[in-house]
Protein backbone atom coordinates (compact mmCIF):
# COMPACT_ATOMS: atom_id res chain seq x y z
CA UNK A 1 0.00 0.00 0.00
CA UNK A 2 1.38 3.43 -1.06
CA UNK A 3 1.97 6.15 1.48
CA UNK A 4 -1.29 7.89 -0.27
CA UNK A 5 -3.34 4.99 0.29
CA UNK A 6 -2.73 4.85 3.83
CA UNK A 7 -5.81 5.16 5.69
CA UNK A 8 -6.07 8.99 7.17
CA UNK A 9 -8.64 11.24 8.43
CA UNK A 10 -9.25 15.24 6.91
CA UNK A 11 -12.09 17.44 8.54
CA UNK A 12 -12.62 19.68 5.17
CA UNK A 13 -11.09 21.11 2.38
CA UNK A 14 -7.64 21.57 2.37
CA UNK A 15 -7.27 20.70 5.96
CA UNK A 16 -4.45 18.49 7.45
CA UNK A 17 -4.88 15.13 6.69
CA UNK A 18 -4.05 12.82 9.58
CA UNK A 19 -2.78 9.26 9.10
CA UNK A 20 -4.30 6.80 11.14
CA UNK A 21 -0.43 5.79 11.93
CA UNK A 22 -0.49 8.25 14.23
CA UNK A 23 -2.56 5.78 17.08
CA UNK A 24 -1.09 3.20 15.51
CA UNK A 25 2.20 4.20 16.83
CA UNK A 26 0.12 6.00 20.37
CA UNK A 27 -1.19 1.89 20.92
CA UNK A 28 2.46 0.87 19.88
CA UNK A 29 4.11 3.18 22.88
CA UNK A 30 1.47 2.07 25.20
CA UNK A 31 2.13 -1.41 25.05
CA UNK A 32 6.02 -1.15 25.06
CA UNK A 33 5.52 0.57 28.49
CA UNK A 34 3.38 -1.45 29.48
CA UNK A 35 5.17 -4.63 28.99
CA UNK A 36 8.43 -3.39 30.82
CA UNK A 37 6.14 -2.43 33.97
CA UNK A 38 6.82 -5.41 36.05
CA UNK A 39 3.26 -5.28 37.70
CA UNK A 40 1.74 -6.13 34.32
CA UNK A 41 0.86 -9.41 33.84
CA UNK A 42 2.29 -10.62 30.58
CA UNK A 43 -1.42 -11.95 29.51
CA UNK A 44 -2.85 -8.22 29.93
CA UNK A 45 -5.59 -6.62 27.93
CA UNK A 46 -6.35 -2.91 28.01
CA UNK A 47 -9.85 -1.71 27.41
CA UNK A 48 -10.81 2.13 26.89
CA UNK A 49 -14.41 3.53 26.89
CA UNK A 50 -15.41 6.09 24.60
CA UNK A 51 -17.60 9.10 24.71
CA UNK A 52 -21.27 8.83 24.76
CA UNK A 53 -23.64 10.99 22.60
CA UNK A 54 -25.48 12.81 25.31
CA UNK A 55 -28.73 15.09 25.25
CA UNK A 56 -29.55 18.86 26.40
CA UNK A 57 -30.74 17.89 29.98
CA UNK A 58 -34.03 15.90 29.56
CA UNK A 59 -34.72 16.83 25.77
CA UNK A 60 -33.84 14.44 23.01
CA UNK A 61 -31.73 17.37 21.44
CA UNK A 62 -28.14 16.46 20.94
CA UNK A 63 -24.98 18.10 22.16
CA UNK A 64 -22.22 18.21 19.50
CA UNK A 65 -20.04 15.26 20.41
CA UNK A 66 -16.48 15.35 21.37
CA UNK A 67 -14.98 12.03 21.68
CA UNK A 68 -13.08 11.03 25.15
CA UNK A 69 -9.47 12.19 25.47
CA UNK A 70 -8.01 8.97 26.27
CA UNK A 71 -10.03 7.09 23.59
CA UNK A 72 -9.65 9.62 20.76
CA UNK A 73 -5.94 9.31 21.83
CA UNK A 74 -5.69 5.75 21.02
CA UNK A 75 -7.97 4.73 18.41
CA UNK A 76 -8.85 8.09 16.70
CA UNK A 77 -12.23 7.32 16.49
CA UNK A 78 -14.96 10.20 16.10
CA UNK A 79 -17.91 8.06 16.40
CA UNK A 80 -19.53 7.86 19.88
CA UNK A 81 -20.47 5.29 21.91
CA UNK A 82 -17.50 2.97 21.13
CA UNK A 83 -14.84 0.95 22.93
CA UNK A 84 -11.47 -0.37 22.30
CA UNK A 85 -9.33 -2.69 23.50
CA UNK A 86 -5.66 -3.51 23.17
CA UNK A 87 -3.93 -7.19 23.60
CA UNK A 88 -0.80 -6.21 25.24
CA UNK A 89 1.36 -8.74 24.86
CA UNK A 90 0.84 -8.77 20.50
CA UNK A 91 -0.40 -4.60 20.08
CA UNK A 92 -3.64 -6.28 18.85
CA UNK A 93 -6.43 -3.85 18.55
CA UNK A 94 -10.15 -4.43 18.72
CA UNK A 95 -13.09 -1.60 18.02
CA UNK A 96 -16.37 -1.97 19.30
CA UNK A 97 -19.11 -0.42 17.69
CA UNK A 98 -22.91 0.01 18.10
CA UNK A 99 -25.38 -2.70 16.50
CA UNK A 100 -27.38 0.29 15.50
CA UNK A 101 -31.17 -0.28 14.52
CA UNK A 102 -32.25 -0.23 10.59
CA UNK A 103 -34.72 3.04 11.51
CA UNK A 104 -30.62 5.05 12.31
CA UNK A 105 -30.38 4.72 8.48
CA UNK A 106 -33.82 6.94 8.09
CA UNK A 107 -32.58 9.98 10.56
CA UNK A 108 -29.28 9.72 10.77
CA UNK A 109 -27.72 8.09 7.25
CA UNK A 110 -25.56 4.77 6.56
CA UNK A 111 -26.00 2.05 8.66
CA UNK A 112 -21.66 1.34 8.13
CA UNK A 113 -20.34 -2.15 7.91
CA UNK A 114 -17.30 -3.86 10.77
CA UNK A 115 -15.40 -3.57 7.14
CA UNK A 116 -16.01 0.04 7.15
CA UNK A 117 -14.82 0.60 10.69
CA UNK A 118 -11.42 -1.47 10.23
CA UNK A 119 -10.67 0.30 7.13
CA UNK A 120 -11.22 3.85 8.19
CA UNK A 121 -9.29 3.53 11.42
CA UNK A 122 -6.92 0.66 10.41
CA UNK A 123 -7.24 -1.54 13.37
CA UNK A 124 -7.21 -5.25 13.40
CA UNK A 125 -10.52 -6.21 14.11
CA UNK A 126 -14.29 -4.72 14.70
CA UNK A 127 -17.02 -6.41 16.59
CA UNK A 128 -20.40 -4.97 17.96
CA UNK A 129 -20.83 -3.72 21.40
CA UNK A 130 -22.91 -6.10 22.83
CA UNK A 131 -20.54 -8.70 21.96
CA UNK A 132 -17.42 -7.72 24.25
CA UNK A 133 -17.43 -10.48 26.47
CA UNK A 134 -17.73 -12.79 24.30
CA UNK A 135 -14.88 -11.93 22.14
CA UNK A 136 -12.85 -10.86 25.11
CA UNK A 137 -12.71 -14.56 26.69
CA UNK A 138 -11.66 -16.12 23.30
CA UNK A 139 -8.39 -13.81 24.42
CA UNK A 140 -8.20 -15.39 27.79
CA UNK A 141 -6.32 -12.16 29.13
CA UNK A 142 -5.25 -12.68 32.89
CA UNK A 143 -6.33 -9.03 33.75
CA UNK A 144 -8.47 -6.97 31.84
CA UNK A 145 -6.37 -3.28 32.29
CA UNK A 146 -9.24 -0.39 33.02
CA UNK A 147 -8.45 3.37 32.89
CA UNK A 148 -9.29 4.66 36.29
CA UNK A 149 -7.15 7.95 38.01
CA UNK A 150 -7.40 11.70 39.27
CA UNK A 151 -7.21 14.26 36.31
CA UNK A 152 -4.84 16.33 38.07
CA UNK A 153 -6.08 19.77 36.68
CA UNK A 154 -9.87 19.42 36.88
CA UNK A 155 -9.93 17.04 40.11
CA UNK A 156 -12.27 14.47 38.33
CA UNK A 157 -11.96 10.91 37.42
CA UNK A 158 -11.63 8.64 34.44
CA UNK A 159 -14.63 7.11 33.54
CA UNK A 160 -13.87 3.40 33.83
CA UNK A 161 -14.98 1.42 31.28
CA UNK A 162 -17.97 -1.24 31.72
CA UNK A 163 -19.76 -3.46 29.58
CA UNK A 164 -22.55 -6.55 30.74
CA UNK A 165 -19.95 -9.76 31.90
CA UNK A 166 -17.38 -7.80 33.20
CA UNK A 167 -17.57 -9.53 36.34
CA UNK A 168 -16.63 -12.52 34.54
CA UNK A 169 -12.95 -10.97 34.06
CA UNK A 170 -10.27 -10.15 36.71
CA UNK A 171 -10.02 -6.26 36.17
CA UNK A 172 -7.21 -4.01 37.38
CA UNK A 173 -7.82 -0.29 37.19
CA UNK A 174 -4.81 1.38 38.66
CA UNK A 175 -2.40 -0.09 36.35
CA UNK A 176 -3.21 1.52 33.10
CA UNK A 177 -3.86 5.25 34.09
CA UNK A 178 -0.25 6.20 35.03
CA UNK A 179 1.16 4.72 31.66
CA UNK A 180 -0.87 6.22 29.37
CA UNK A 181 -1.11 9.39 30.98
CA UNK A 182 2.85 9.82 30.54
CA UNK A 183 2.87 8.52 27.12
CA UNK A 184 0.42 11.35 26.44
CA UNK A 185 2.86 14.02 27.98
CA UNK A 186 5.56 13.44 24.84
CA UNK A 187 4.28 14.07 21.20
CA UNK A 188 4.97 11.91 18.55
CA UNK A 189 6.23 13.96 15.26
CA UNK A 190 3.10 12.96 13.91
CA UNK A 191 1.43 14.72 16.77
CA UNK A 192 3.62 17.36 16.35
CA UNK A 193 2.45 18.28 13.12
CA UNK A 194 -1.17 18.32 14.56
CA UNK A 195 -0.56 21.10 17.12
CA UNK A 196 1.02 23.04 14.43
CA UNK A 197 -1.45 22.74 12.07
CA UNK A 198 -3.91 23.87 15.30
CA UNK A 199 -1.64 26.83 16.05
CA UNK A 200 -0.97 28.27 12.50
CA UNK A 201 -5.03 27.88 11.68
CA UNK A 202 -5.59 30.27 15.47
CA UNK A 203 -2.58 32.26 14.86
CA UNK A 204 -4.13 33.84 11.83
CA UNK A 205 -7.90 33.44 13.35
CA UNK A 206 -5.85 35.60 15.95
CA UNK A 207 -5.24 37.70 13.56
CA UNK A 208 -8.74 38.34 11.67
CA UNK A 209 -9.82 39.29 15.25
CA UNK A 210 -6.99 42.07 15.53
CA UNK A 211 -7.68 43.47 12.15
CA UNK A 212 -11.55 43.58 12.56
CA UNK A 213 -12.01 44.77 15.80
CA UNK A 214 -13.41 48.26 16.29
CA UNK A 215 -14.56 50.82 19.30
CA UNK A 216 -18.53 50.16 19.97
CA UNK A 217 -18.45 46.31 18.78
CA UNK A 218 -19.77 43.77 21.40
CA UNK A 219 -17.04 41.20 22.73
CA UNK A 220 -19.11 38.28 20.98
CA UNK A 221 -18.80 39.52 17.44
CA UNK A 222 -15.36 39.01 17.95
CA UNK A 223 -15.60 35.24 19.89
CA UNK A 224 -17.99 35.00 16.14
CA UNK A 225 -15.44 35.99 14.02
CA UNK A 226 -12.38 33.74 15.56
CA UNK A 227 -14.55 30.62 15.46
CA UNK A 228 -15.74 31.36 12.08
CA UNK A 229 -12.52 31.39 10.25
CA UNK A 230 -11.28 28.35 12.59
CA UNK A 231 -14.06 26.47 10.92
CA UNK A 232 -14.73 27.88 7.62
CA UNK A 233 -10.71 27.96 7.15
CA UNK A 234 -9.50 24.71 9.57
CA UNK A 235 -12.24 22.48 9.76
CA UNK A 236 -12.36 23.05 13.71
CA UNK A 237 -15.83 22.52 14.82
CA UNK A 238 -14.50 23.04 18.32
CA UNK A 239 -12.83 25.15 20.13
CA UNK A 240 -10.19 24.44 22.77
CA UNK A 241 -11.90 25.97 25.59
CA UNK A 242 -14.89 28.70 26.10
CA UNK A 243 -13.25 31.78 24.46
CA UNK A 244 -12.81 34.35 26.69
CA UNK A 245 -12.77 37.83 24.96
CA UNK A 246 -12.03 40.41 27.66
CA UNK A 247 -11.87 44.02 27.20
CA UNK A 248 -11.29 47.17 29.45
CA UNK A 249 -11.83 46.16 33.31
CA UNK A 250 -12.84 42.33 31.85
CA UNK A 251 -9.00 41.65 30.69
CA UNK A 252 -8.84 40.89 34.71
CA UNK A 253 -10.90 38.61 34.64
CA UNK A 254 -8.97 35.42 34.24
CA UNK A 255 -11.58 33.25 32.67
CA UNK A 256 -13.68 35.42 31.49
CA UNK A 257 -16.54 34.33 29.06
CA UNK A 258 -18.29 31.88 30.80
CA UNK A 259 -22.33 31.90 31.19
CA UNK A 260 -22.17 34.49 33.49
CA UNK A 261 -20.40 36.73 31.33
CA UNK A 262 -20.89 35.66 28.38
CA UNK A 263 -18.77 37.62 26.12
CA UNK A 264 -21.39 40.66 26.08
CA UNK A 265 -19.75 43.89 26.83
CA UNK A 266 -19.62 46.99 24.68
CA UNK A 267 -15.76 47.46 23.05
CA UNK A 268 -15.00 51.19 23.94
CA UNK A 269 -12.20 53.51 23.33
CA UNK A 270 -8.82 53.29 25.23
CA UNK A 271 -10.02 49.40 26.21
CA UNK A 272 -7.18 47.20 26.40
CA UNK A 273 -8.14 43.83 24.96
CA UNK A 274 -7.40 40.17 26.09
CA UNK A 275 -8.99 37.47 23.70
CA UNK A 276 -7.49 34.02 24.61
CA UNK A 277 -8.99 31.79 22.25
CA UNK A 278 -7.96 28.55 20.39
CA UNK A 279 -9.08 26.43 17.76
CA UNK A 280 -9.11 22.26 18.15
CA UNK A 281 -8.97 20.27 15.41
CA UNK A 282 -9.09 16.13 15.69
CA UNK A 283 -9.22 16.32 19.56
CA UNK A 284 -5.65 18.32 19.47
CA UNK A 285 -5.61 21.85 20.44
CA UNK A 286 -4.30 25.44 20.87
CA UNK A 287 -4.29 27.70 23.57
CA UNK A 288 -3.11 31.40 22.54
CA UNK A 289 -3.64 35.14 24.07
CA UNK A 290 -3.48 38.04 22.37
CA UNK A 291 -3.22 41.46 23.94
CA UNK A 292 -4.22 44.29 22.48
CA UNK A 293 -5.66 48.12 22.33
CA UNK A 294 -9.04 48.27 20.99
CA UNK A 295 -8.10 51.38 18.79
CA UNK A 296 -5.41 50.23 17.77
CA UNK A 297 -2.67 52.59 20.22
CA UNK A 298 -1.35 51.54 23.09
CA UNK A 299 -1.27 54.52 25.94
CA UNK A 300 2.05 54.82 27.83
CA UNK A 301 0.88 52.74 30.61
CA UNK A 302 -0.36 49.91 28.47
CA UNK A 303 2.75 50.47 26.41
CA UNK A 304 4.74 49.33 29.70
CA UNK A 305 2.63 46.74 31.06
CA UNK A 306 2.84 45.52 27.94
CA UNK A 307 6.17 45.90 27.20
CA UNK A 308 6.65 44.19 30.77
CA UNK A 309 4.87 40.82 29.92
CA UNK A 310 6.41 40.67 26.52
CA UNK A 311 9.82 40.50 27.97
CA UNK A 312 9.32 37.92 30.67
CA UNK A 313 7.41 35.84 28.35
CA UNK A 314 11.11 36.19 25.63
CA UNK A 315 13.11 35.26 29.42
CA UNK A 316 11.11 32.00 29.59
CA UNK A 317 11.15 31.53 25.94
CA UNK A 318 15.46 31.89 26.28
CA UNK A 319 15.61 29.85 29.02
CA UNK A 320 13.70 26.70 27.88
CA UNK A 321 15.38 23.42 27.52
CA UNK A 322 15.43 19.94 28.72
CA UNK A 323 15.53 19.62 31.94
CA UNK A 324 14.69 22.84 33.47
CA UNK A 325 12.17 23.04 36.27
CA UNK A 326 8.27 24.54 34.76
CA UNK A 327 8.69 26.25 38.64
CA UNK A 328 11.86 27.49 37.91
CA UNK A 329 10.24 29.17 34.89
CA UNK A 330 7.62 30.67 36.96
CA UNK A 331 9.47 32.54 39.14
CA UNK A 332 11.81 33.79 36.23
CA UNK A 333 8.54 35.24 34.66
CA UNK A 334 7.55 36.93 37.83
CA UNK A 335 10.58 38.35 38.60
CA UNK A 336 11.12 39.79 35.44
CA UNK A 337 7.19 41.64 35.69
CA UNK A 338 8.28 42.55 39.15
CA UNK A 339 11.48 44.25 38.14
CA UNK A 340 9.42 45.95 35.26
CA UNK A 341 7.09 47.55 38.07
CA UNK A 342 9.52 48.91 39.68
CA UNK A 343 10.32 50.42 36.99
CA UNK A 344 7.24 51.46 35.90
CA UNK A 345 7.31 53.41 39.13
CA UNK A 346 4.27 50.86 40.75
CA UNK A 347 6.71 49.26 43.02
CA UNK A 348 9.77 50.08 44.96
CA UNK A 349 12.54 48.33 46.61
CA UNK A 350 14.08 45.25 46.76
CA UNK A 351 12.79 42.43 43.94
CA UNK A 352 14.36 39.90 46.58
CA UNK A 353 12.55 40.49 48.64
CA UNK A 354 9.15 41.44 46.76
CA UNK A 355 9.64 37.74 45.93
CA UNK A 356 10.49 36.26 49.17
CA UNK A 357 6.69 38.08 50.47
CA UNK A 358 5.08 36.29 46.98
CA UNK A 359 4.12 39.81 45.63
CA UNK A 360 4.74 38.60 42.18
CA UNK A 361 1.27 36.33 42.81
CA UNK A 362 -0.40 40.25 43.71
CA UNK A 363 0.14 40.59 39.87
CA UNK A 364 -0.25 37.24 38.28
CA UNK A 365 -2.35 34.77 40.43
CA UNK A 366 -2.26 32.06 37.89
CA UNK A 367 0.38 29.83 36.81
CA UNK A 368 2.82 30.63 33.95
CA UNK A 369 1.61 27.47 31.49
CA UNK A 370 0.12 24.02 31.31
CA UNK A 371 0.79 21.05 28.90
CA UNK A 372 -0.98 20.94 26.43
CA UNK A 373 -1.84 18.06 23.18
CA UNK A 374 -5.67 16.25 23.31
CA UNK A 375 -7.05 18.52 26.02
CA UNK A 376 -5.83 21.82 26.41
CA UNK A 377 -4.96 21.54 29.96
CA UNK A 378 -3.35 18.12 29.08
CA UNK A 379 -2.81 15.31 31.62
CA UNK A 380 0.43 14.41 33.04
CA UNK A 381 1.17 17.59 35.18
CA UNK A 382 2.04 15.79 38.56
CA UNK A 383 2.82 11.71 38.11
CA UNK A 384 3.09 10.05 41.33
CA UNK A 385 5.98 12.06 43.59
CA UNK A 386 5.72 15.37 41.70
CA UNK A 387 4.08 17.80 44.56
CA UNK A 388 2.03 20.92 44.01
CA UNK A 389 4.24 23.94 45.71
CA UNK A 390 2.17 24.92 48.42
CA UNK A 391 2.85 29.12 47.85
CA UNK A 392 0.78 31.72 46.09
CA UNK A 393 0.63 31.41 42.25
CA UNK A 394 3.06 28.30 42.37
CA UNK A 395 0.35 26.31 43.55
CA UNK A 396 -2.01 27.21 40.91
CA UNK A 397 0.60 25.75 38.03
CA UNK A 398 -0.83 22.89 36.46
CA UNK A 399 2.95 21.09 36.43
CA UNK A 400 5.21 21.33 38.38
CA UNK A 401 7.50 18.73 36.21
CA UNK A 402 11.56 18.64 34.57
CA UNK A 403 10.76 19.55 31.20
CA UNK A 404 11.81 17.07 28.60
CA UNK A 405 11.88 17.17 24.82
CA UNK A 406 8.78 16.30 23.18
CA UNK A 407 6.70 18.45 25.78
CA UNK A 408 4.06 20.42 24.35
CA UNK A 409 3.55 23.78 26.89
CA UNK A 410 2.42 26.79 26.86
CA UNK A 411 3.95 29.93 28.02
CA UNK A 412 1.47 32.89 29.46
CA UNK A 413 2.66 35.25 31.80
CA UNK A 414 0.77 38.00 32.90
CA UNK A 415 0.06 41.37 34.65
CA UNK A 416 -3.51 42.04 36.09
CA UNK A 417 -5.08 45.07 38.20
CA UNK A 418 -7.60 43.35 40.31
CA UNK A 419 -8.73 45.14 42.83
CA UNK A 420 -9.85 42.96 45.58
CA UNK A 421 -6.26 41.26 45.03
CA UNK A 422 -4.94 44.47 45.46
CA UNK A 423 -7.02 45.54 48.19
CA UNK A 424 -5.63 42.36 49.73
CA UNK A 425 -1.84 43.60 49.39
CA UNK A 426 -2.51 47.28 50.72
CA UNK A 427 -3.63 45.64 53.97
CA UNK A 428 -0.88 43.05 54.08
CA UNK A 429 2.31 45.11 55.85
CA UNK A 430 4.60 42.83 54.12
CA UNK A 431 3.65 43.35 50.56
CA UNK A 432 2.23 46.99 51.15
CA UNK A 433 5.43 48.32 51.83
CA UNK A 434 6.85 47.55 47.95
CA UNK A 435 3.69 49.22 46.64
CA UNK A 436 3.38 52.88 45.80
CA UNK A 437 -0.42 53.35 46.38
CA UNK A 438 -0.81 57.08 44.30
CA UNK A 439 0.55 55.43 41.46
CA UNK A 440 -1.08 52.05 41.65
CA UNK A 441 -4.33 54.07 42.04
CA UNK A 442 -3.65 54.79 37.91
CA UNK A 443 -3.67 51.58 36.87
CA UNK A 444 -7.12 50.76 38.73
CA UNK A 445 -9.53 49.72 35.77
CA UNK A 446 -7.10 49.06 33.48
CA UNK A 447 -7.82 45.61 32.98
CA UNK A 448 -4.65 43.04 32.32
CA UNK A 449 -2.23 42.05 29.88
CA UNK A 450 -1.34 38.47 28.93
CA UNK A 451 0.76 36.71 26.49
CA UNK A 452 0.06 33.36 25.71
CA UNK A 453 2.20 31.05 23.39
CA UNK A 454 2.31 27.17 22.56
CA UNK A 455 5.75 25.51 22.38
CA UNK A 456 7.26 22.76 22.11
CA UNK A 457 10.50 21.71 24.11
CA UNK A 458 13.11 20.56 21.77
CA UNK A 459 16.66 18.93 22.40
CA UNK A 460 18.44 21.96 22.65
CA UNK A 461 15.79 24.35 23.55
CA UNK A 462 12.17 24.87 21.94
CA UNK A 463 10.26 25.62 19.16
CA UNK A 464 7.57 28.27 19.02
CA UNK A 465 4.44 27.14 17.47
CA UNK A 466 2.04 30.98 17.60
CA UNK A 467 2.86 32.95 15.00
CA UNK A 468 1.17 36.56 15.68
CA UNK A 469 2.18 39.88 16.00
CA UNK A 470 3.66 40.57 19.41
CA UNK A 471 5.68 43.81 19.92
CA UNK A 472 4.07 46.87 20.50
CA UNK A 473 5.13 47.63 17.45
CA UNK A 474 4.20 45.28 15.12
CA UNK A 475 0.58 45.15 16.87
CA UNK A 476 -0.05 49.13 16.28
CA UNK A 477 1.54 48.58 12.34
CA UNK A 478 -0.57 45.45 11.92
CA UNK A 479 -4.15 47.02 13.44
CA UNK A 480 -3.16 50.02 11.38
CA UNK A 481 -3.57 47.62 8.08
CA UNK A 482 -7.27 46.78 9.56
CA UNK A 483 -8.50 50.19 10.02
CA UNK A 484 -7.45 51.31 6.01
CA UNK A 485 -8.86 48.43 4.77
CA UNK A 486 -11.96 49.31 6.83
CA UNK A 487 -11.81 52.79 5.90
CA UNK A 488 -10.81 51.31 2.11
CA UNK A 489 -14.21 49.17 2.10
CA UNK A 490 -16.58 52.01 3.85
CA UNK A 491 -16.95 50.09 6.89
CA UNK A 492 -18.06 51.78 9.62
CA UNK A 493 -17.70 50.83 13.28
CA UNK A 494 -20.95 49.16 15.31
CA UNK A 495 -22.67 51.32 17.33
CA UNK A 496 -23.73 49.07 19.72
CA UNK A 497 -24.57 50.57 23.37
Amino acid sequence: MSANEQPSMSLGNETLRVPMALFALNRQRLCERLRKNAAVPKKSVMLLQGGEQAQRYCTDTDVVFRQESYFHWTFGVMESDCCGAVDVATGKSLLFVPKLPESYAVWMGTIHSRDHFKKKYAVDDVHFNCDIAEVLKKLQPDVLLTLRGLNTDSGNITREASFDGISQFNVNNVLLHPEIAECRVLKTDMELELVRYTNRISSEAHKEVMKAVRVGMKEYELESLFQHYCYTRGGMRHTSYTCICGSGVNSSVLHYGHAGSPNNRTVRDGDMCLFDMGGEYYCYGSDITCSFPANGRFTPDQRDVYKAVLKASRAVMSAIRPGVAWPDMHRLAERVQLEELARIGILQGSVDEMMKVHLGAVFMPHGLGHLLGCDVHDVGGYPEGVERIDEPGLRSLRTARHLLAGMVLTIEPGIYFIDHVLDQALSDPAQACFIKADILTRFRGFGGVRIEDDIVVTPTGMELLTCVPRTVEEIEAFMAQGTSCSKQFGQQPSQTA
